[in-house]
C-alpha cells in the first residue's frame, strides 16, 4: 500500500550556515560598530539567544537571521520568537527557538483537513510526524498538494514515498 509522511525538519547545516552568515552581517554592519550585541546558537536544544542594547538592534538583528535564513532556502515559519526579557542593565535578552517536528495540535489539523477533503486515504498520527496511505499514488499526490495550499503555522515537508 503506498504511504508517505508528513514531517517538519530544518536541514542542521543549511541553518548553521544561515546563522554564522547572519553573525558575519550583523559584526560587518556599521551601526552595529560599538554594540554589545552577542548571537548564541546552541545547536543541542536549537535555540538562538540574542542579547544586545535595544529594540532597533533587536529588529535588525532578527531581519538578518530571516533574510539569511530564506536566502538558504529555509522557512522562516520554523523559528518560534519569545518574548523579550530584560537582562542586565539596559540589555535585552530574546530566545528564538527552532520548531522541529509537528506537534499533536498541528498533526489534529492536518488530519482532519486530510478527512474533510474527501480523499480515499488513511492518515494517522505518529510521535512528531503524520503517516498517509492510499491506494492509489494519485489521492497521495492530491493530499500533498492540499497540504500545501493550507498553512498550519509551520513548514511541512513530504518524504518517504514508498509503493
Amino acid at each position: 500500500m503506498p504511504t508517505f509522511d508528513i514531517v517538519s525538519k530544518v536541514d542542521a547545516q543549511t541553518f548553521d550556515n544561515a546563522m554564522n552568515n547572519a553573525k558575519k552581517e550583523i559584526l560587518n554592519r556599521y551601526d552595529f560598530n560599538t554594540s554589545k550585541s552577542t548571537i548564541d546558537h546552541d545547536k543541542k536544544t536549537n535555540q538562538i539567544t540574542i542579547v544586545t542594547e535595544d529594540d532597533m538592534r533587536l529588529k535588525a538583528i532578527q531581519d538578518a537571521i530571516i533574510s539569511r535564513m530564506v536566502k538558504q532556502g529555509l522557512d522562516s515559519n520554523s523559528l518560534d520568537f519569545g518574548k523579550e526579557q530584560y537582562a542586565s542593565g539596559n540589555m535585552i535578552r530574546k530566545e528564538i527557538s527552532v520548531k522541529e517536528g509537528i506537534d499533536k495540535e498541528t498533526a489534529k489539523k492536518i488530519v482532519a483537513k486530510i478527512k474533510a477533503s474527501g480523499l480515499k486515504v488513511q492518515a494517522s498520527m505518529m510521535d512528531d510526524q503524520v503517516r498517509v496511505q492510499s491506494k492509489s499514488i494519485d489521492d497521495l499526490q492530491a493530499v500533498i498538494s492540499l497540504c500545501r495550499g493550507e498553512d498550519f503555522g509551520q513548514p511541512l515537508q513530504f518524504i518517504n514515498m514508498r509503493n
